[in-house]
């Protein structure tokens, strides 16, 4: 051996960290602190706008009625709820279709805003494999852009709940204000969400096909199809160790019946805005703030595992 070689060989007994350390070198896909995260994320902002753009304009391209679904199927799901519960069960607690029409469709749109975002997050790692193998960013651009592609689809369909609200006597008023803070805090919410289920469902995709199930248990327990409190309240035969209001504010106090009755609360003025308590605003900053915190950091402490098999 050289001179020259035997005295650029580095020392056996030297830990490999420390002769990184002193070379500059750093792990290759090591997870950033909070505060950088946070940072990296602002600088791909507009890669996370357009990537929410994109997936919605290809959500619905091979369909002849494109982007127009975006607004036909929760419709039809509202229809199918109205026959079934408004007409065949009773399901509408005493509510007339002029209000219980609007008060149906605001509630099926406002669930399908976090239905859809949890099922976007649940997939977002796991069904972009390629992309988070390709190439290096922070990997929480793709559940948040997908919480945003979902957002733009509900804001897209607003127009048809508004028409509704209009067409059977629900006229304009500060009220209508309301709905940008309650959808932005339920913004927060669905994307802390997304997160939670993007790491899970990194690692068990088969949580995919378990969710819908979750979700629909979870849309009977929010009063998207019946007025929660006056159902639960009414029923004569719980058993003697169930408080019906008791049962019926803890109910009520779950984020998707919570940001579902801000919004109604905003276009349904004189109706059902009556029974809404304003603590319900609490609720929805409470859970914003807890689940899109929460969530956003349980996802970056699992960044460099993402894609990594």
């Amino acid at each position: 051996m050289s001179e020259t070689t035997h005295d650029s060989a580095p020392p056996r007994d030297v830990p490999l960290a420390e002769l990184a350390a002193r070379h500059g070198l750093s792990v290759s896909g090591a997870r950033p602190s909070l505060p950088g995260y946070v940072r990296q994320l602002w600088g791909r902002r507009q890669f996370i706008v357009a990537f929410s753009q994109a997936k919605l304009a290809a959500q619905y391209s091979q369909a002849k009625l494109g982007q127009i679904w975006q607004v036909l199927t929760p419709l039809l799901n509202a229809f199918v709820y109205f026959l079934i519960f408004g007409l065949l069960l009773g399901g509408r607690g005493g509510m007339e279709n002029d209000e219980y029409i609007p008060f149906l469709v605001i509630g099926v749109f406002v669930f399908t805003f976090t239905q859809n975002s949890v099922m976007s997050g649940v997939k977002s790692i796991s069904g972009n494999l390629g992309l988070v193998r390709a190439l290096h960013f922070p990997r929480a651009s793709l559940p948040i852009s997908l919480s945003l592609q979902q957002l733009q689809q509900l804001l897209f369909s607003m127009v048809i709940v508004l028409v509704i609200a209009l067409g059977f006597g629900h006229y304009p008023s500060w009220l209508w204000l309301l709905v940008l803070p309650a959808l932005a805090l339920q913004l927060v919410f669905n994307t802390g969400l997304a997160l939670f289920f993007a790491r899970l469902g990194s690692a068990t995709p088969d949580l995919a096909q378990l969710m819908p199930f979750v979700l629909r248990t979870w849309m009977y327990a929010s009063g998207v199809i019946f007025p929660l409190r006056h159902m639960v309240e009414e029923k004569d035969d719980w058993p003697s160790w169930v408080d019906p209001s008791l049962l019926a504010d803890i109910l009520a106090a779950n984020p998707a019946a919570v940001y579902m009755d801000l919004v109604r609360y905003a276009l349904m003025d004189g109706t059902f805005a009556e029974s809404v308590p304003m603590i319900t605003w609490l609720y929805a900053l409470g859970w914003a703030l807890v689940v899109g915190v929460g969530g956003f950091v349980y996802f970056w402490k699992a960044e460099e595992r993402y894609g990594r098999g």
